[in-house]
């Protein structure tokens, strides 16, 4: 009897482990999160659209409803981002991003920071995380945000600054998990984004620039994962100047002149 009731607990647990793994893969639970986003963009719109595009008539002149409308963009894609990365998705980016890394053979690395098991199947190999993934949104980022919120009251220039200073930030923050692997403390991660500056406002500025858009932002935090992690491998590798490009695609853009 004993032997059954094991028979069949192991059999309804690889049953469950199969079902784990076809869900995670069908991105099914994809769509709620997408409901989510139009959600949360639609509410921003209706509640504070307006007053916003107000104040900004005082400042930005006939610009204000284009002013007005990007900050609102902003606004719900930093709530939504910070809502969805914490709750969410914040596990499956981090299995994207060192996913990618396995495939582009830098195993070593991914294993300071979890498990790594046998297989060709690239996701098949990770293993259990044996260090919490990536930062979360931490409170000096939202008062850095509402900081520099007031810099979309100047015309244009004002909402490229705002922009620019929010990719500086999103860039090294999209290679959290990279100075996690590397074991680097403040000084070192630091001292990295320093030499790399322009190459992480540059990468920073796209991915905040990619992940205003509604709904599709969920799909681009996934690509901005791929993004880093590709750009990671490549900085391990050597593969990547100090301003962020691969030296055989400027060679190959200096060809192409």
């Amino acid at each position: 009897m004993a032997d059954k009731v094991k028979e069949v607990a192991v059999g309804e647990a690889d049953r469950i482990k199969a079902l784990t793994i076809q869900a995670a893969r069908s991105a099914a639970y994809l769509y709620p999160i997408k409901a989510s986003c139009l959600g949360v963009t639609t509410f921003m719109f209706l509640f504070t659209y307006l007053p916003q595009m107000a104040v900004m008539a005082f400042t930005s002149g006939p610009l204000a409803a284009v002013s007005a409308a990007l900050l609102v963009l902003s606004e719900s894609s930093t709530l939504f981002t910070v809502l969805s990365k914490t709750f969410l998705i914040d596990n499956a980016l981090t299995d994207t991003f060192d996913g990618v890394l396995v495939s582009k053979n830098t195993t070593n690395l991914v294993s300071e920071g979890r498990q790594i098991k046998g297989g060709s199947d690239i996701m098949g190999k990770l293993g259990k995380l044996t260090k919490k993934p990536f930062q979360k949104f931490t409170p000096a980022a939202v008062i850095r945000y509402f900081m520099y919120l007031p810099l979309n009251f100047i015309p244009v220039v004002g909402t490229v600054m705002f922009v620019v200073l929010q990719g500086r930030r999103a860039g090294p923050a999209a290679h959290s998990r990279y100075f996690q692997l590397k074991q680097w403390n403040s000084t070192q991660r630091q001292k990295h984004v320093e030499e790399y500056k322009a190459a992480y406002t540059s990468f920073g500025v796209a991915a905040v620039l990619l992940e205003l858009v509604p709904v599709a932002s969920i799909l681009f935090a996934f690509t901005n994962t791929v993004g880093a992690a590709l750009w990671a491998a490549d900085i391990e590798k050597g593969n990547v100047t100090k301003e962020g490009t691969a030296p055989g695609l400027k060679e190959q853009a200096r060809k192409a002149e």
